[in-house]
């Protein structure tokens, strides 16, 4: 199975300004983007848990990668979230767009999410890597998943990686809308589960729950009944 990449140009916002205002225009333009964000993972169980570090939107040519970790949601930004003709694909969006929400409130319109429709092509996987080789019959990387997302500076890898995941999900979402239908039913939706069999008790624990009512009721059986006091004896009159 080929190893599929983003094969457009990548470049990462982390600052308002002349580029920034180029790359919402370039947004705003498509009907349909790729969507995805990254967060820097905790590894500690007490570890406070980190917010969205990364936002990646990708059109067919070109993947931007908004630090939010660092500028934020600015207004412009919201407005293409909240836009409901710029359809924005993903996997998993809810939790995406509420880590998003995080630095400012916005609508949440306009968003697919490919682990709730792809059954309707048949297909029961979630994950972004098998819906890729089911869909496209490409892997993707996932090497760089688990970096660090709030690094001062994202290597190429980095860049690669979190655009790939992005822009894979409107490629997907393209090629199924070009491919005919084949729901699951409900029953593959969701198997019955196998009946879990009673569990066997050990044979020394049996034998000591079956010994343990024999011995009493042998204690009851032979106990003797208790003897009455004898009687204090009458002293003789003289």
């Amino acid at each position: 199975m080929p190893l599929g990449a983003f094969p457009g140009k990548i470049q990462v916002i982390d600052k308002t300004g002349f580029e920034f205002l180029k790359a919402v225009a370039y947004l705003r333009a498509q009907d349909i983007i790729g969507f995805d964000t990254e967060t820097r993972p905790v590894f500690s169980p007490g570890q406070h848990h980190n917010h969205v570090a990364l936002l990646q939107l990708s059109g067919p040519h070109k993947a931007f990668l908004f630090r939010v970790g660092k500028m934020g949601m600015p207004k412009l930004l919201c407005r293409v979230m909240s836009n409901p003709r710029i359809l924005k694909i993903g996997a998993a969006v809810h939790d995406d767009v509420r880590g998003l929400q995080y630095y400012q409130r916005f609508g949440e319109n306009g968003f697919v999410d490919l682990q709730k429709i792809a059954y309707e092509w048949g297909i029961r996987d979630k994950s972004v890597k098998k819906l890729a080789a089911n869909i496209l019959g490409i892997r993707i990387s996932k090497s760089q998943q688990l970096s660090n997302w709030e690094a001062e500076e994202l290597s190429a890898a980095q860049q690669m990686y979190a655009a790939t995941d992005a822009w894979v999900c409107r490629e997907m979402y393209l090629k199924l809308l070009k491919s005919e239908k084949h729901p699951l039913t409900p029953e593959q939706l969701n198997p019955p589960q196998p009946v879990q069999p009673a569990p066997v008790p050990k044979p020394e624990a049996a034998e000591e729950s079956a010994d343990k009512p024999k011995a009493k009721r042998r204690r009851r059986r032979h106990r003797k009944p208790k003897k009455p006091q004898a009687e204090a004896a009458q002293p003789q009159s003289k």
